[in-house]
């Protein structure tokens, strides 16, 4: 396939190239993998959402950079790529979310919630006259166990026990693997997240990072002053594993 048979497929979200490819969501893959890293660590007792904030300008306030979202009492999203894109992800799960709660009584179970947000992104990869969402989330929540899904811009769910989605996903994914168990503490999770965003950027610093939990007891923000604290032990140990300079 030459460039301008390319072309002809990739001006519409709708058409399949003749090798079976959306040319339109694998751009939107790329947006996801250019966005900053979000790490997700399902425990025993919760699920640990975790993300670096980047700020373009030392200006910026970091305040204003949204990177986790409260949908409901036992419900949380982490988003990666584009900002507008997942914050409309994200109101649309909140709309979603409550309607279940007024109707049925009851909160929203994740993988109803996972589902329902991924169908909605995959329409917009069936008509004509939209792109596909640039941005993937990380849902995490507690039913009556812990659970933890993440959406893809081809309006994929899938549910994972830790996962990283955003820019360095290989390298912040292989510690995920090389260190995850399944007996996890919320505790252990957060200090395995926060090593696999280490792996992101030799020059991370705690300030980057947003940290929180949904548990039994709902969702919460992990205090800032924590955050660094568990970080500048990760940061040490971190600092020590690498090799010294002959």
């Amino acid at each position: 396939m030459n460039r301008n048979d390319k072309q002809a497929y990739d001006r519409g979200t709708s058409l399949f190239s003749p090798d079976g490819r959306i040319y339109q969501v694998e751009y939107a893959r790329e947006a996801v993998k250019r966005g900053a890293p979000v790490v997700g660590v399902r425990t025993k007792d919760g699920v640990v959402l975790a993300a670096r904030r980047s700020a373009r300008s030392p200006l910026l306030e970091a305040g204003s950079i949204e990177k986790l979202h409260k949908i409901d009492e036992g419900l949380g999203a982490a988003s990666a790529g584009h900002v507008a894109d997942a914050r409309k992800l994200v109101d649309f799960a909140r709309e979603t979310a409550q309607t279940e709660r007024l109707r049925y009584g009851e909160p929203m179970s994740v993988e109803s919630l996972s589902k329902a947000i991924t169908d909605n992104i995959q329409e917009s990869t069936q008509y004509g006259g939209t792109r596909p969402y640039g941005a993937s989330l990380l849902i995490g929540g507690y039913d009556d166990k812990p659970r933890l899904f993440a959406t893809d811009p081809s309006g994929t769910p899938h549910e994972w026990r830790a996962v990283a989605i955003g820019g360095h996903r290989e390298d912040v994914q292989a510690v995920l693997e090389d260190n995850y168990s399944d007996d996890l503490s919320l505790e252990d999770g957060l200090v395995l997240a926060l090593q696999a965003l280490a792996e992101s950027d030799s020059e991370l610093t705690a300030e980057e990072l947003d940290v929180a939990t949904v548990s039994a007891d709902g969702y919460e923000t992990v205090s800032a002053e924590h955050v660094a604290e568990v970080f500048a032990e990760v940061a040490d140990e971190h600092e020590d594993e690498q090799p010294d300079e002959e």
